[in-house]
């Protein structure tokens, strides 16, 4: 959902007003938003992982940040775009091949808008145990648990297309997925879902392993009160979707003070 200015009050650089209402340099901003967002959170791996997101309006054609630039560094300028066959089609810099094998069969397969997919750290040592489910212990949990998909059965790194289409079958109709052994995935249908979904992932993933290393049993809650909890209360101030708009505007004013030129 697209909130007017004055909601949003978002202060956009010269270059990204100069684009007026153009969708896809509104794309190209908020992905590379994410990407310094994502070092904000400490979710990043410097160069490596992948945040994709598919050029409005086009099929087969998928933004990411070039390879080899730090993710601090993503501008909107520098974005990329690629298509399944591998070819990069605008801008400047090469295509990783796990970004090719991973997301595009994904964006394909599932229709997913945005994918994100990183081997943040709370996560990944989720990933790590055994049993590595999210649990229900927390009221944000809630909101997270019946909507993972697990892949547990890691087959090294990503070196075909055939890595993503076994991939988006694992993942179905969910919207994050736990990769055993590897990290997290999270796809939603704008940049500020996915990014909502994979910061409030961390925060949980954070809060359970705290709970868990007490040694002390963990408090969770029953399977009525996660289906009230998700359930959207008629009464409620704000849709979902002005949450994700305005958690993500507010977001992009943190970037414009500590890291700003994303716009650019």
């Amino acid at each position: 959902m697209e909130l007017p200015d004055p909601v949003l009050k978002h202060r956009r650089s010269t270059r990204e007003m100069n684009h007026g209402n153009d969708e896809i340099w509104r794309a190209r901003v908020h992905l590379a938003a994410a990407n310094r967002l994502a070092v904000y959170d400490d979710l990043e791996e410097g160069i490596d992982n992948h945040f994709t997101m598919r050029v409005p309006g086009q099929e087969d054609r998928y933004l990411v940040l070039p390879f080899g630039l730090h993710w601090s560094e993503a501008r909107a300028s520098d974005l990329i775009v690629f298509n399944e066959a591998g070819e990069v089609l605008e801008g400047n810099g090469s295509l990783e091949l796990s970004a090719l094998s991973i997301h595009a069969p994904l964006h394909r397969i599932t229709g997913a808008n945005v994918i994100l997919h990183t081997h943040q750290t709370w996560a990944l040592a989720l990933n790590m145990l055994e049993d590595n489910r999210l649990l229900p212990g927390s009221q944000t949990a809630a909101f997270l648990t019946r909507n993972i998909a697990y892949d547990d059965g890691y087959t090294g790194l990503a070196a075909s297309l055939s890595e993503g289409e076994r991939l988006a079958a694992v993942l179905g109709d969910k919207q994050i997925m736990f990769m055993k052994n590897h990290g997290v995935l999270a796809v939603g249908d704008t940049v500020a879902q996915a990014y909502r979904r994979l910061y409030k992932l961390e925060r949980v993933c954070r809060a359970q392993i705290l709970a868990m290393s007490t040694g002390r049993p963990l408090a969770l809650l029953d399977e009525t009160m996660v289906k009230k909890v998700e359930s959207p209360n008629p009464r409620n101030s704000h849709s979902q979707e002005e949450r994700e708009a305005l958690y993500f505007a507010a977001m992009m004013r943190v970037l414009d003070r500590q890291m700003p030129g994303y716009a650019d």
